[in-house]
């Protein structure tokens, strides 16, 4: 459930192999290797509105956003990049303005690939280091950071996947406690449940400290999708989420994104195939620590006159949440969804994103700092078809803004291929964006960019 084509792909994964079988273990299909190697074309954030076309409501709602740039000191790991894998943030969370972390992969000396971190500190972008202990997990030289959480500054959680000797892929969860990563560790349970031999962590999120969530997928038996907690510090038991096998009648479902409002009150969207055979989207809510049964997202079926992927969720307090994807294969568009005091609203089409694009489009990650006030970012091809560009736009007061392109990535993207992987909002309504372009020579590149006002 793709609507843009995958850039390079298809020839790294004739190099890397296994990551086509994880990437259809989390049930993210050919998008879902914007979860695993970040340049999916499902990504983007690009270009500047030309000339003064914004509406004053559309550039009020977006805020100002700052150029983008590179990811420091991650040029100095790359030492394996070429034009079709280089170097990316996949994740990106900020637990207030000026304090953020970013993750993502690159390629070693030896070609393999392993993941990093870096951290926003007071503003200034430190330089990105491997993850701690995840090249001693990672035996089978093939490591994907796919999703950072922060509840605090200098507080976060990261998991992904890795390849182990058998070059099998399992999942993986680290911990930033006051400003100092942990070693990267297994997932607790995913081993049992992962009875095909592959898993991995596709997203994770924190309520506050040390209370967090995690999602991903596994190779059955079962529904294939998985949720964990995290209670003060100490991580439970990967379940299966409840519910979700009794909608996947077709098959092939994952889970996308998690997000939690407070400690023990998070929700989990995906998608999943329905008996006649198209994708649709989930969401599955944690009430007081106990995971709910994953239902359809309302109205989504009246919009997907084709196939529906969920690629993010984030939740502001307790019940009060947004979920973003897309609708509408193999022309879609993207959509965004917004839970009050606990119910959730019909998804919507992103306004504004029909003016933009010149064929296809999609929403690949919202991000809500309070509740009704909210960014969703995604991409689509331009007038001409030939360039993917990107998009922002944001909810101020339970209003959705228009959307608009980001000022300076434009400029980076000289080779015409760049994508957003993330978006997130602190409580103050500052936001930050991070990503991957292509340079002049056809090689991919990370940036960041942040969002104040």
């Amino acid at each position: 459930m793709c609507t843009l084509p995958v850039r390079g792909a298809s020839t790294w994964l004739g190099k890397a192999g296994g990551a086509a079988a994880l990437a259809a273990v989390l049930g993210l299909g050919a998008c879902g290797m914007r979860k695993i190697v970040t340049w999916c074309a499902g990504l983007a954030l690009a270009g500047v509105v030309a000339g003064g076309g914004q509406s004053p409501t559309s550039a009020q709602a977006a805020g100002s956003w700052g150029r983008a740039i590179e990811v420091p000191g991650l040029g100095a790991l790359n030492k394996g990049a070429d034009a079709i894998d280089g170097t990316g943030v996949s994740s990106i969370s900020c637990a207030s303005a000026g304090n953020c972390a970013a993750v993502g992969s690159y390629r070693d000396r030896y070609r393999h690939y392993q993941g990093f971190v870096a951290a926003e500190r007071n503003g200034a972008w430190g330089k990105a280091t491997e993850v701690p202990g995840l090249g001693a997990l990672n035996k089978g030289g093939a490591a994907f950071v796919t999703s950072v959480s922060c509840a605090a500054a200098r507080n976060c959680v990261a998991g992904g996947s890795y390849a182990d000797r058998p070059h099998h892929y399992q999942g993986f969860v680290v911990t930033e406690r006051n400003g100092a990563w942990g070693k990267a560790i297994e997932m607790p349970g995913l081993g049992a449940l992962n009875k095909g031999g592959d898993a991995g962590v596709s997203a994770v999120s924190c309520g506050t400290a040390g209370n967090c969530a995690a999602a991903g997928g596994y190779a059955g038996p079962g529904s294939g999708s998985f949720v964990a907690t995290e209670r003060n510090g100490r991580w439970g038991t990967a379940i299966d989420v409840p519910g979700l096998e009794a909608l996947n009648k077709g098959g092939g479902a994952g889970v996308s994104a998690v997000s939690c409002g407070a400690a023990g009150s998070c929700a989990a969207a995906g998608d999943y195939t329905g008996s006649g055979g198209d994708g649709q989207g989930f969401v599955a809510s944690e009430r007081n620590g106990r995971w709910g049964k994953a239902a359809e997202i309302p109205g989504l079926g009246a919009l997907n006159d084709g196939n529906a992927d969920v690629s993010s969720v984030s939740c502001a307090s307790a019940g009060s949440c947004a979920v973003a994807g897309t609708y509408g294969e193999p022309y879609g568009s993207g959509f965004v969804a917004v839970e009050q005091n606990g119910v959730w609203g019909k998804a919507i089409s992103v306004p504004g994103l029909a003016a933009l694009t010149g064929r296809l489009a999609e929403a690949t990650s919202v991000s809500c700092g309070l509740a009704g006030n909210c960014a969703v970012a995604g991409d689509y091809s331009d007038a001409s078809g030939g360039r993917t560009q990107g998009f922002v736009a944001v909810e101020r007061h339970g209003r959705w803004g228009t959307a608009i392109t980001v000022p300076g990535l434009k400029a980076l993207n000289k080779g015409g291929d760049a994508y957003i992987s993330e978006v997130s909002c602190a409580p103050d309504d500052t936001c930050a964006a991070g990503g991957f372009y292509a340079d002049r020579h056809q090689h991919f590149q990370g940036f960041v960019v942040n969002q104040t006002g």
